[in-house]
């Protein structure tokens, strides 16, 4: 699949607008047959005695002979702003920017444009100059950070057009102090078609395979005479989980315009995250044969209830960035120095959370690989068939073990990549290539995963009798036991069960 998305920049057109009622009249264009008057510079505009209110900077989405189309799938921009510097209107310290902004769409070239938003926004200028400021200087750029400026979950018409006005009033302070602004440069980001419909096919793959072992999976728990217990439970929530993402309903974006599917990804990720996370703890503890009370979901709490109280908050701040922007696709939780610092601090507690979660595992992990050595010395005593069904059986939980663990590392690498990689446009300078092989690769890793666990983990419905551990080599039945060591058959525990157990070795 080619890279997940394409940047492209756009340079404003400084556009003339005389007429008394500004907004709402008349959308400039910045070329095309009906294209504004346009000015070269604002020298120009000084020498015609044009006012800063009567200027609009005009964007046309996207460049001149090109469409957008749904395959995009959303729309993100960020803002550069070309402020030069000037004795006489120096660039003030915490300066602020407001911008009247507003969006409109046509799927033709000869429609009349339609608006989808407009707002009044305010940006916060963070600016340096690195030589000093003297007469030599001046015409000199300061070095600005970029600004987050406008996000569209869904990508369903041709042409799209900014108009941005920066209206001044010297009596209120409105854009006074920002310097001598030259031009206003805009980054449009976008998902790239190709890489879309490789990841549609995939979901469309994927979804029939899990569902299918899922019902097969529930069916032969189903056809035990006993409960279904706490791990094959878990395991099954994991599948619906799994199911739930894979869905491909993003096909129907590209009929429709809805906006809310970054969100509705979001959340449906989120809860993916929340069971994995979950998931991994519980099966780690069922495999611990240790003497505490389990097999319910209580005696998890303690692990179970911060992942839970993270996703929620995850959740929520989620809904205070994407859940506003169904409204105003020009609002940002970036925007303002407390939203800056509280969506930074949530990244870093979520990144160091995870660190310590798999830390966590890896401990857990270690203990159960410990209390298996020490049940194999009782391994030599029986006889060979038993011997060589428990040493396989040993072998391949040990494998899945691992296999849990190279699983956990790369969930949690994902995830801060991820974040890394959404937020470094909004705060500049961390910048994280991510190719197409990383996203598919961990969606088919965790597809595979889950896939392989109900095979595995799905009861067995054959007993492993005492008669055909005399000599008889075993191999059907060693294959045929199920690997946990918490899940009983109907006629008792089973031999992997009484091997772990610490009063087996009494």
């Amino acid at each position: 699949a080619p890279s997940p998305t394409t940047a492209v920049p756009y340079m404003s057109v400084k556009c003339i607008d005389v007429r008394k009622n500004h907004h709402k009249t008349k959308w400039l264009m910045p070329w095309g047959p009906n294209h504004c008057e346009k000015l070269k510079d604002f020298d120009e505009a000084v020498s015609r005695q044009i006012e800063a209110n009567d200027i609009v900077f005009a964007v046309h989405i996207p460049l001149p002979s090109k469409e957008m189309s749904p395959w995009f799938q959303f729309m993100l921009f960020i803002m550069q702003l070309d402020i030069a510097f000037k004795m006489d209107n120096d660039l003030k310290e915490n300066a602020e920017i407001t911008l009247d902004v507003s969006l409109a769409y046509r799927d033709d070239m000869f429609d009349d444009w339609e608006e989808i938003a407009h707002a009044i926004e305010i940006r916060k200028l963070k600016c340096t100059f690195g030589s000093p400021k003297t007469l030599e200087s001046e015409g000199r750029h300061y070095d600005c950070d970029y600004l987050p400026f406008m996000e569209i979950g869904s990508v369903a018409h041709k042409y799209y057009l900014i108009n941005i006005r920066l209206p001044v009033n010297e009596r209120k302070g409105i854009n006074v102090g920002i310097g001598e602004i030259k031009d206003i440069r805009l980054m449009g980001i976008h998902q790239n078609g190709g890489f879309t419909k490789v990841w549609f096919a995939m979901k469309t793959f994927l979804t029939p395979s899990i569902l299918i072992i899922m019902v097969w999976y529930w069916r032969r728990i189903t056809l035990m005479t006993r409960a279904p217990v706490l791990l094959e439970k878990v395991i099954f929530a994991l599948g619906i989980s799994m199911t739930f993402i894979n869905i491909p309903v993003e096909w129907f974006s590209i009929g429709f315009d809805w906006t809310w599917m970054l969100l509705f990804g979001d959340i449906r990720q989120g809860i993916f995250y929340a069971m994995l996370l979950s998931f991994w703890i519980i099966f780690c503890g069922e495999h611990m044969m240790d003497q505490n009370e389990r097999n319910h979901l209580l005696g998890y709490w303690k692990q179970v209830g911060p992942i839970a109280v993270g996703s929620f908050c995850l959740f929520i701040f989620d809904m205070c960035e994407r859940g506003v922007q169904l409204k105003n696709p020009f609002y940002s939780i970036w925007t303002t120095e407390v939203g800056t610092e509280l969506a930074m601090a949530f990244i870093i507690v979520a990144g160091i959370c995870l660190c310590l979660y798999f830390l966590f595992l890896c401990f857990m992990v270690f203990q159960v690989f410990r209390n298996i050595s020490g049940k194999q010395s009782s391994l030599p005593a029986m006889s060979k068939a038993r011997r060589l069904h428990y040493e396989g059986l040993i072998f391949r939980f040990k494998f899945l073990m691992l296999i849990t663990l190279a699983c956990a590392a790369m969930t949690v690498i994902f995830f801060i990549v991820s974040q890394v990689t959404e937020g470094h446009w909004k705060w500049g300078d961390i910048t994280i290539q991510v190719n197409s092989a990383f996203f598919t690769g961990i969606y088919g890793m965790w597809n595979l995963y889950v896939f392989a666990l109900m095979f595995l983990y799905a009861p067995s419905h054959k007993n492993y009798g005492e008669d055909q551990s005399n000599g008889d080599l075993g191999v059907n039945s060693g294959e045929e036991l199920q690997l946990t060591t918490t899940i009983t058959h109907v006629d008792g525990p089973t031999e992997v069960y009484k091997l772990a157990r610490k009063e087996a070795q009494e």
